[in-house]
């Protein structure tokens, strides 16, 4: 089975010239925000890290012994919901440089019904190498939020009718954000729910109960927009001035659509 290398980014400001004595712990959990598809499959081989290593070459990677690993439909990991790659692996402590999602080649998507192959360009073998420079502190534990943009990570290509997966993926460290969260009346319509700081924005679909909860927020002041089916003739809705704090959730409460 061939596999496909791909690399995402963490934000972070640190930088590490040196590393402190001892280990740290990683987690890292998957999820998607959502996309205009029926479904979106991927297979998960393996994660892998780059710690303490700031090259850009394909040496000092190290799998963190991935579970949970299979084929995932990324459009039912959204409002909350993801799926654990990795569960408290022990690296040194000092910088965690890079992380790795390895895919394989059972990779599909479902547009009104149809399944289609969903192709991994042999250009991106080497892989999105984006730095996440997240500084580790001995015997801490840090759980890393990697969030799959489908809309933006699927392509189709021209004339060729191809569809091509060429990844966006945002990532965030659980432990330095915070969460929106609410529900949305009336149930039983299609509602995507979008926050935004200006910079970053982070999206979801309503469940089944109109639960959603957005996830991996940085602290600061978000634009909430509540968009619900065009078909429903229901208003778009907007909440300003939003706040998020590290390590908190803030509840909407019930948001109901007239």
């Amino acid at each position: 089975m061939s596999v496909l290398t791909l690399g995402f980014l963490a934000c972070s400001d640190d930088d590490t010239t040196s590393s402190p004595q001892g280990t740290s712990k990683i987690s890292v959990k998957l999820m998607d925000a959502p996309g205009d598809y029926d479904n979106v499959f991927v297979e998960v081989v393996d994660v892998m890290v780059k710690v303490n290593d700031d090259s850009d070459d394909d040496s000092g990677w190290v799998s963190v012994a991935a579970i949970n690993t299979g084929v995932y439909d990324l459009l039912e990991l959204t409002g909350g919901i993801n799926v654990l790659l990795a569960d408290d692996y022990e690296v040194p402590s000092g910088t965690l440089n890079q992380i790795r999602l390895v895919l394989g080649d059972d990779n599909t998507i479902v547009i009104d019904g149809e399944t289609q192959p969903l192709n991994t360009p042999s250009a991106q073998q080497s892989g999105l190498k984006i730095q996440v420079n997240e500084t580790l502190l001995p015997d801490y534990e840090y759980t890393f939020l990697l969030d799959f943009d489908v809309d933006e990570s699927v392509v189709i290509a021209g004339n060729s009718g191809n569809i091509n997966l060429k990844p966006v993926i945002r990532a965030s460290v659980e432990a330095e954000t915070g969460i929106i969260s609410g529900s949305v009346l009336p149930i039983g319509i299609q509602t995507e729910v979008s926050a935004t700081n200006g910079v970053d924005t982070v999206s979801a679909f309503v469940d089944e109960s109109g639960y959603f909860q957005l996830v991996g927020l940085a602290s600061g002041s978000y634009t909430v927009t509540i968009t619900p089916d065009v078909s429903s003739e229901l208003p778009i809705q907007t909440i300003e001035n939003v706040e998020v704090n590290v390590g908190s959730n803030t509840d909407l409460g019930v948001v109901t659509l007239e």
